[in-house]
């Protein structure tokens, strides 16, 4: 196992697979505008890496997430980041904080939610490719309670939730919030786990994950989220030729030859 050296995050590589933990636990993993600049170097280090196929992304201490560090908003409301202001293409875009960069990159991202989960850290929920919770977390949008507005956070989970839960969960702020057991029934995560074995089960899964082709399961991913807004029909044709770009791929041969064998792939991932 290797690691790269961050200060708010851990980022951990394991065979295939690179762990980022969110590690302010003392401010219950609240997003800074540092932890913002390594979580990006982090997704950055991992995309870019040929020898990781899948994110996993979890927390430390009794929260995962709990949004933007209302200590460090500027007093102008202007995003938090460390970069000067409206400086790059992303300050243009709607404000992403921690969220993985998950409309371009190609690698499945796991969300592994280990307590409270709030505000900005509901964007790894309603982005991440599978989520799962341990039975002590907890889900809430504290936007209106402190006076701003849930804007992008609100907008995609109103795309995983019904409309009415998202609206209920918008609008209660942080009076209110859903347990793991409702997550679930909800649709919202896709497996409760005791709390002590979460980390084990989210590479167990990831595991599972990278015993598949890995460029299958990208363009597989890739086909999924970039027809979400598209009508059936014309969903189906993108999705089709990231199908026929995979067919040009080494381990593409490799699946179908292997089953006739009898044996287990080997994935060279070209």
């Amino acid at each position: 196992m290797s690691s790269s050296i961050f200060e708010d995050i851990t980022y951990e590589v394991d065979g295939h697979k690179a762990t980022i933990t969110l590690n302010r636990p003392q401010a219950l993993n609240a997003l800074s505008p540092h932890m913002i600049t390594e979580l990006r170097s982090a997704y950055d280090e991992a995309e870019s890496d040929d020898n990781i196929w899948i994110l996993v992304v979890t927390g430390t201490g009794r929260a995962f997430c709990t949004g933007a560090d209302a200590k460090q908003i500027p007093e102008d409301g202007k995003v938090i980041n460390e970069r000067a202001y409206l400086s790059t293409y992303d300050q243009w875009e709607a404000p992403q904080e921690g969220t993985p960069p998950f409309r371009r990159m190609a690698k499945p991202v796991l969300a592994a939610i280990n307590g409270i989960c709030c505000g900005a850290g509901l964007d790894w929920v309603t982005t991440g490719d599978i989520v799962i919770a341990s039975d002590t977390a907890t889900f809430f949008d504290p936007h209106v309670s402190i006076g701003l507005v849930a804007g992008r956070e609100m907008v995609r989970l109103a795309r995983v939730l019904p409309r009415n839960i998202a609206l209920r969960m918008a609008l209660t702020g942080k009076h209110e919030r859903m347990d793991a057991q409702r997550a679930y029934d909800l649709g919202m995560i896709s497996e409760i786990v005791d709390h002590d074995r979460l980390l084990e089960r989210a590479h167990e899964i990831a595991d599972m994950v990278n015993s598949n082709a890995p460029l299958a399961v990208r363009g597989t991913r890739l086909a999924i989220h970039k027809t979400l807004d598209l009508p059936l029909n014309e969903a189906e044709i993108l999705a089709e030729a990231f199908r026929e770009r995979n067919l040009h791929t080494a381990d593409s041969l490799e699946g179908p030859r292997a089953f006739m064998e009898k044996r287990a792939p080997i994935w060279q991932c070209r």
